[in-house]
């Protein structure tokens, strides 16, 4: 009888910290993990491009890796070097607080405006923001392509009367991916490195 009340007690203790006696019987139950605001999303998809130092790149290569990628060009005049600076700093601050998720994320800069992107001109470009920053190239239906499939919208915006250059409207947005190819969650990129750092800090295992 003794016996029998001290495991009710015990019981009826724990259920008080853990929640009802239905959803024991032994201990607390463990906390349910956080799901990826980007979980689900029909993100993203197989790709051949051209890399930076005009080698093939198959999006096989990323297996096993955390991709942050980003669609843009390396004439804009605004948003895509404040982002890729942002990225390239917010990689940095990551390595240095832990070095092993960093080396797990790949940053990739995917240009939309191949015509002027050439590889020689992406190489110049990604390694002044990221050493291990890889930048994509290809045709302008294999962009397409690839865009479609990322929903990474972009348009073609006629130069102004007496110009000789044009502008690229396009989405300025980072994507996280993880190791099986799924979406996971965007970069704040608009925001500062700190958050960049704290987001794939968050998300890379």
């Amino acid at each position: 009888m003794a016996k029998h009340t001290m495991n009710k007690g015990f019981r009826i203790f724990v259920a008080a910290l853990c929640g009802p006696l239905s959803l024991l019987p032994v201990a607390c139950s463990k906390p349910v993990a956080e799901t990826p605001p980007l979980a689900g999303a029909r993100i993203g998809g197989p790709f051949v491009l051209t890399d930076q130092d005009g080698r093939r790149f198959d999006s096989r290569q990323l297996a096993g890796r955390y991709p942050v990628i980003y669609f843009g060009y390396t004439f804009c005049p605004d948003a895509c070097p404040t982002d890729m600076q942002k990225l390239g700093k917010g990689m940095r601050e990551l390595e240095k607080s832990d070095p092993g998720k960093a080396a797990k994320v790949q940053p990739i800069f995917i240009t939309v405006d191949p015509a002027r992107d050439t590889p020689a001109v992406l190489k110049q470009y990604v390694s002044a923001f990221y050493p291990r920053m890889i930048g994509l190239t290809g045709t302008d239906a294999q962009i397409a392509a690839v865009a479609k499939e990322y929903a990474a919208s972009y348009q073609k915006v006629p130069a102004p009367a007496g110009s000789t250059g044009y502008l690229m409207q396009h989405a300025s947005m980072a994507v996280l991916f993880g190791p099986d190819g799924g979406p996971i969650a965007l970069v704040p990129v608009d925001a500062d490195a700190e958050q960049v750092a704290d987001t794939l800090r968050k998300w890379v295992k």
